[in-house]
Parts: structure tokens; sequence; C-alpha cells
């Protein structure tokens, strides 16, 4: 079947939906601003316990990777990302779905080659770029005689 640009377009006007745009943008608003005023929740929580303000931070973010994991575990994290759409995929429980689907879709292949291999398989480049873009900081602040930027 040979088809011009003109009926090919046609044919995929007629294949794909179209996306109601406002509605998604509010979704992943809603959603987003849910698992943010959680993780607020979750900071206040550990602040009213007498952690300081540093310990809160780093209890937090444990706490909501730990949420975002457990979540993805449980396959609850895909369904909130299919109505959420973008809305999950900003705040730190994005980044947990993030190492933990491609592990558990490989997991079969067994730990060390299946789990281990692809659990930094999208965080990978993440990881490493943070790093290597905190050790050119740390040098170049170095190299300054220590004063911030």
């Amino acid at each position: 079947m040979k088809l011009d640009k003109q009926q090919y377009q046609e044919m995929l006007q007629k294949k794909s939906p179209n996306s109601p745009l406002w509605l998604d943008c509010l979704k992943a608003f809603v959603i987003g601003g849910l698992i943010c005023c959680a993780g607020q929740g979750v900071l206040d929580f550990y602040k009213s316990r007498g952690l300081s303000t540093e310990d809160c931070a780093a209890a937090t973010s444990i706490t909501m990777v730990f949420i975002g994991a457990l979540l993805t575990c449980l396959h609850l994290y895909e369904k909130i990302a299919k109505h959420g759409g973008a809305g999950t995929i900003v705040p730190i429980t994005g980044f947990a779905n993030a190492i933990v689907s491609p592990a558990m879709e490989f997991k079969s292949e067994g730990l060390v080659l299946g789990l281990g291999a692809k659990l930094f398989a999208i965080a990978g480049p993440v990881l490493v770029y943070g790093i290597s873009a905190s050790v050119i900081y740390g040098l170049i602040l170095f190299l300054m005689g220590g004063k911030p930027l």
C-alpha cells in the first residue's frame, strides 16, 4: 500500500486520539502537588519529632525515595502516573520509580545480570552528571580560593 503525504496524515489523524492538553496539565499539576504536599507532611512530621533542619531534609528525602520505590514495587506508582503524567516524574519519588522500574523488569535474569545491571540504567547518567558537575564545581571553588560563586 503506497500512500502520499496527505493520505498518510488523514490516516494518522484517524488512528491517533487527540490528547486533552489542558486536562492533562491540570492532572499533572494536582498529582505532582499532592506528592509534594505529602513530602512537606513528612518533613513537618520529622520537625515535630525534634530533628534538626539538615536531619529533617535527609530523613524526608530517604522516606520519599522509599515510598516511591515501594509504590513502584506494588505496581501502584504506574497507576498514579497513568493519571498524573509528568506530575509523577518531577518529585523525588519519580527518581525512585526510574531506578526501581528497570530493575523489576529484569529481575528474572538474576540478581547480578538482571537486577544489578539494570538498576541504574536510567538513573546512572543522571548520577554521573551530578557527581561530575559537583567535582568540577569543587575544583573551581578550590582554585578561586574557597569563595563560593
